[in-house]
């Protein structure tokens, strides 16, 4: 994914609805679920289900992007020991809730 200008009252409004899209190198449009924004080391960062099939994200991967308010922007991460922390330290702040599930069960 590209770096993707997103205003915070645009990502509030798409997250209504669920849905976020992104455009990716070819310039296709990908659709993500917001599954949450959460805050380590003082940066925010986003997590983001695919909503669709997609070729290149498993139903259930997680997409990590940098949340950078001061440009608006939902940047890429590229050092994967950050995308790890990140995700695990999301996982223990969510520990024991069901965030994955979409029909409450």
């Amino acid at each position: 994914m590209s770096e993707e200008k997103l205003t915070q009252d645009e990502l509030s409004e798409e997250a209504d609805d669920g849905i976020i899209e992104l455009i990716d190198e070819e310039n296709n449009v990908v659709k993500f679920k917001l599954l949450d924004v959460t805050e380590y080391k003082g940066e925010k960062y986003t997590l983001l289900l695919a909503a669709e099939p997609n070729e290149d994200i498993a139903e259930d991967e997680v997409v990590i992007f940098r949340l950078n308010e001061e440009e608006e922007t939902l940047e890429p991460i590229e050092d994967d020991a950050l995308l790890q922390e990140v995700f695990d330290f999301y996982q223990e702040e969510t520990e024991g809730e069901d965030v994955y599930s979409d029909d409450g069960e």
